[in-house]
């Protein structure tokens, strides 16, 4: 039972780190690409802009989730 914990615990904290690094990496390629366009939004569209901003969310959300769920798969060799 220990080393099931153990072994739950380490794959959360792999999990959790690539987790991470997706997310820096994803913040980083939305204010390269997108950082002047939600700019100008906010400042004369904020209806559009909070519209946007909550479509980014449920992408991020759905996208970063789908990448992860991949990795984790492979990382553990394709077992569930």
């Amino acid at each position: 039972m220990k080393e099931s914990a153990q072994k739950v615990a380490r794959h959360f904290l792999i999990e959790l780190l690539m987790y991470a690094v997706l997310v820096s990496i994803y913040f980083a390629l939305v204010l390269r690409f997108l950082g002047s366009w939600l700019d100008w939004l906010f400042r004369d569209h904020r209806d559009y802009y909070a519209a946007v901003s909550i479509l980014i969310m449920l992408g991020q959300a759905v996208g970063l989730e789908r990448v992860l769920a991949l990795f984790s798969h492979i990382a553990r060799g394709g077992k569930k």
